[in-house]
C-alpha cells in the first residue's frame, strides 16, 4: 500500500526587512474539529499538528532543546505514537521488549530498514528530509508509529478537545499547514492558507478537517506482502 502526501508548501518571494523576532513573540491559537463523514468514523482531533513556515527572513530562531529523541519499542508498541522532530534530527529506536523487532519505513518520508535487532539493543535514524514517515515492525503487524519532520520550530499538537496553541512566534507572514493521521489531504497536500501574525497574537477560530482512514491500518510488510501469523520464539 502506498500513500502520497505532498508536504512542501509553495513559498513566496519576500522583500520585507529582516524581523527582529525574539523581543516581540506572539501566540497563534486555533480550535480543530473533525467533520462528520458517512465513510469514516469521526476521529478525535488529538494528534493533529499545525505549523507555521515563515515567508520572510528571520534574524534568529529558537534553539532546539538538546534532549534525546527516542521512539521506544515496548509491549509490541511504539512510544510515542507520534513524534514531531526538527529536520536533520536523529531518533533512537531502543528495543525494550524481550524479543526481536525490525523497524522500517517505506513511505514518502524517510525510507529506511533497521533490520532485525535483539532485545536491549538500539539503532538510530537521521530524518534529513521534511515529511511524514510511517513506521512499522516487519514482525508484529499491529505496531505502527509516525515521525513528522519539519523545517520550522513553530508548531504544536492539538489536545483531545482540539485546542492548539503555537507560542513564541515573531510577528509576520507565514504559511499555515496542518497534518493528522486521520485527516484527508486536500489538493494542496497539507497546505491550509497564508496567515499574518500580529504582535498581539492571532486566533484563527475553528478549523474543520475531513476525516479519512489511517495509513497505519491494513499495511503490508517491508516486502509488500501480507503479514503471516506472528512468529514464536525468539521473535515472539
Amino acid at each position: 500500500m502506498r500513500r502520497t502526501l505532498r508536504m512542501i508548501p509553495i513559498f513566496c518571494l519576500a522583500t520585507a526587512p529582516v524581523m527582529h523576532a525574539q523581543s516581540r513573540a506572539a501566540t497563534f491559537t486555533a480550535h480543530i474539529q473533525m467533520a462528520p463523514s458517512a465513510q469514516h468514523a469521526r476521529p478525535t482531533p488529538a494528534g493533529v499538528v499545525l505549523w507555521l513556515t515563515p515567508l520572510q527572513p528571520q534574524e534568529s530562531r529558537p534553539t532546539t532543546p538538546h534532549t534525546p529523541l527516542r521512539l521506544t519499542q515496548k509491549n509490541k508498541q511504539f512510544s510515542p505514537h507520534l513524534l514531531v522532530v526538527p529536520i536533520g534530527s536523529s531518533v533512537e529506536f531502543p528495543n525494550l521488549d524481550p524479543f526481536f523487532h525490525n523497524v522500517f519505513s517505506l513511505f514518502n518520508g524517510k525510507r529506511f530498514d533497521l533490520g532485525l535487532y535483539e532485545a536491549g539493543s538500539s539503532r538510530s535514524v537521521r530524518f534529513d528530509r521534511e515529511g511524514v514517515s510511517y513506521l512499522f515492525c516487519n514482525i508484529h503487524p499491529r505496531m505502527g508509529a509516525i515521525v513528522l519532520s519539519l523545517r520550522t520550530p513553530y508548531y504544536a499538537i492539538a489536545s483531545a478537545t482540539g485546542d492548539i496553541a503555537i507560542p513564541g512566534i515573531p510577528p509576520g507572514d507565514y504559511q499555515l499547514n496542518a497534518w493528522g493521521e486521520n485527516v484527508q489531504a486536500n489538493d494542496s497536500g497539507s497546505l491550509l492558507k497564508p496567515v499574518h501574525i500580529p504582535a498581539a497574537g492571532s486566533n484563527l477560530g475553528t478549523i474543520t478537517l475531513q476525516p479519512t482512514a489511517s495509513a497505519l491500518f491494513g499495511h503490508k510488510n517491508k516486502f509488500g506482502e501480507d503479514y503471516m501469523r506472528e512468529h514464536t520464539e525468539p521473535y515472539k
